[in-house]
């Protein structure tokens, strides 16, 4: 599939030839060159490692929906000890992808990035317990052993609690949670945090002893901080502010990225099948059906988007800035410019002018079958 307007961008290093042609020649026309010479190759800094949460990504680039722009784009894998907005802001990555509060911090002690493309709309952190334990709501965490990993991954789970007249310091036992979901199935921990699209599968992938089955989603409750009204946004794309102010080049080359980048979700909420094996082929450590798992629920928080794919709302934002400033994750609330629209708007725009349906209000989970371990 080619979209017209990044062909019309594809072509442009010949249109540009065929201006000095005609200057050569004397034509007026050479008056319509370019004013600055568009950016070809940038780097993508990821803020984990390879996984189905990186599916557009990875779409975008091996189906040439980066080249199509006119991009060569490298993604960088994330790990424990790489901060996404650090690597942007130290000029090691022309974007990043980050968490919303993981890039205000640094933007708060004077890191100038700003969030470009908001492209999960809801957050993915839930709070997880066993039917058998009773606890089907926040306020039957009071008196609990509640688990979180810490490492700023608490303050939804915080907020929820101080929402619904809990104090954190008294009224639960928090405890530090490893990245898995052991201690919860072990019964040393009553409620434990888990991405659904990650640790939340690890359960529905280990054997149930009293059955000898796999454990499945009516065993487990589940608080939902998106229910809650506590969600922090989480997945966006970043950029450096002071060099979409200063160099259009590389505002040209963020609306390409942002583009592409959108279609490559896209093409992956189409056609989840394909962009697992595009995972797949780029040798992440989980398994086939763990991925095929993460993939519907990425999908699940990008779609839909009711403004269009990766345009910010303003509501989502404020409870996020709300949380992250009531808990102290921010001193205060970000200055203007923390996130912009008009890259984002550009992009979408060229996608609707190309028949790319931008919105996915018909887009629905499938049912994924997951195997022991997640193979």
């Amino acid at each position: 599939m080619k979209v017209k307007k990044t062909l019309i961008r594809a072509l442009a290093p010949l249109l540009a030839l065929g201006l000095l042609t005609a200057a050569c020649t004397g034509s007026d026309d050479a008056t319509d060159e370019p004013e600055f010479e568009p950016i070809s190759e940038v780097s993508l800094q990821l803020q984990w490692f390879t996984q189905a949460q990186f599916a557009g990504y990875y779409a975008a680039q091996a189906l040439g929906f980066y080249e199509d722009v006119g991009l060569d784009v490298e993604i960088l894998e994330g790990g424990v000890d790489i901060v996404p907005a650090s690597v942007l802001d130290s000029g090691a990555a022309e974007f990043a992808v980050s968490w919303v509060p993981r890039g205000l911090v640094p933007r708060e002690e004077g890191a100038n990035i700003t969030n470009i493309a908001q492209v999960f709309q809801r957050s993915a952190t839930l709070q997880v317990s066993f039917v058998d334990s009773g606890i089907s709501g926040v306020s039957d965490l009071e008196g609990r052993t509640v688990g979180n990993w810490g490492f700023g991954n608490e303050f939804e789970l915080l907020a929820g609690l101080r929402k619904n007249g809990l104090d954190p310091d008294s009224d639960v036992q928090l405890v530090q949670q490893n990245f898995d979901m052991l201690a919860l199935i072990d019964g040393q921990i009553d409620a434990a945090q888990a991405m659904i699209y990650n640790e939340y599968a690890q359960v529905l992938e280990t054997e149930n002893p009293a059955t000898g089955e796999l454990f499945q989603p009516e065993d487990l409750n589940v608080i939902n901080w998106n229910d809650v009204g506590t969600a922090m946004l989480q997945d966006a794309l970043w950029a450096d502010a002071d060099r979409l102010d200063d160099d259009p080049a590389y505002r040209d080359a963020a609306v390409r990225f942002v583009e592409a980048s959108l279609r490559g979700w896209i093409h992956c909420r189409d056609n989840p099948a394909e962009c697992v094996q595009i995972v797949l082929d780029n040798v992440p450590t989980l398994g086939e059906s763990h991925q095929t798992w993460q993939m519907n629920e990425i999908s699940a928080l990008i779609w839909p988007s009711p403004l269009g794919a990766g345009i910010m709302d303003p509501d989502l934002w404020a409870q996020t800035v709300e949380v992250a400033t009531g808990e102290g994750i921010l001193a205060s609330a970000p200055t203007d410019g923390a996130y912009r629209t008009d890259i984002a708007t550009e992009a979408v725009a060229n996608l609707r002018e190309a028949g790319i349906d931008v919105v996915g209000d018909g887009w629905q989970r499938v049912t994924v079958e997951l195997l022991p371990g997640g193979e």
